[in-house]
């Protein structure tokens, strides 16, 4: 079985809980740093995790790996290869898919609740998040919903929180992946803008996570443990 790729795409990303949970189901992984290693071939990976950043997805100029990521995810979604994109991997994956992507009508940071749509709710991946379940963003943009993709679950705010195209890829526009030590160096190096551009003090955000953090952390090993599911089985319906 080939590895499934985990992209990052910041190197304030430290991939979360993602990894340990992934490696505990036994999938084979390739972390891959989009910035300073070449991408990986969709003949050479079994699917791919996007994960998040601080930039937008169209600073292809000043973040060119941004563009040759897009056309990988474009190409894996083509291939029916699976596919999950975290926060800015969700907006890449729009991208990828023509839909346009630009600031959201609030900057959302913290814990702020999604509810699935009626799709979401039988959906293989959302369905393991409960209306109202609260989940951690750090955003700023959002996107609109490509064409032929289904809306999964929404927010109070932004409406775009997770959709999925096909039967195998899904955008996350919430950080499903973060632990404690991760928000506590995003918060880091943030420094004075995370009062000042974010309207939030540290710690209020570290207290949403004592309160909120574990509940979380149940559902990621749930959704990735059902998307794992769903790159064993393409596999299989490959062999």
């Amino acid at each position: 079985m080939e590895p499934l790729a985990l992209i990052r795409n910041d190197p304030g990303d430290t991939l979360g809980v993602a990894r340990q949970i992934l490696e505990e189901d036994g999938l084979p992984l390739l972390a891959i740093d989009a910035w300073a290693e070449d991408l990986p071939g969709l003949e050479d990976v079994s699917g791919i995790v996007a994960f998040g950043g601080a930039m937008n997805v169209d600073e292809t100029e000043r973040f060119p790996y941004l563009a040759e990521e897009r056309d990988l995810v474009r190409a894996a979604v083509q291939r029916g290869l699976p596919v999950l994109g975290i926060c800015l991997g969700a907006q890449l994956l729009a991208r990828a898919l023509d839909a346009p992507v630009m600031r959201a009508p609030v900057r959302e940071i913290g814990f702020t609740p999604i509810r699935p749509t009626v799709a979401g709710t039988s959906d293989p991946l959302i369905s393991c998040f409960p209306d109202g379940d609260l989940v951690f963003h750090w955003h700023e943009d959002t996107f609109e919903l490509p064409r032929g993709s289904e809306l999964l679950a929404t927010g109070d705010h932004v409406p775009m929180q997770a959709f999925r195209v096909g039967e195998r890829a899904w955008g996350l526009q919430f950080h499903l992946e973060i632990d404690r030590p991760e928000i506590e160096l995003w918060i880091e190096d943030s420094g004075e803008a995370l009062e000042a551009t974010w309207g939030r003090s540290a710690e209020s955000i570290l207290a949403e996570a004592d309160l909120h953090l574990a509940q979380q952390a149940e559902r990621a090993r749930d959704a990735f443990g059902r998307f794992a599911g769903v790159v064993r089985a393409r596999e299989t319906a490959d062999a």
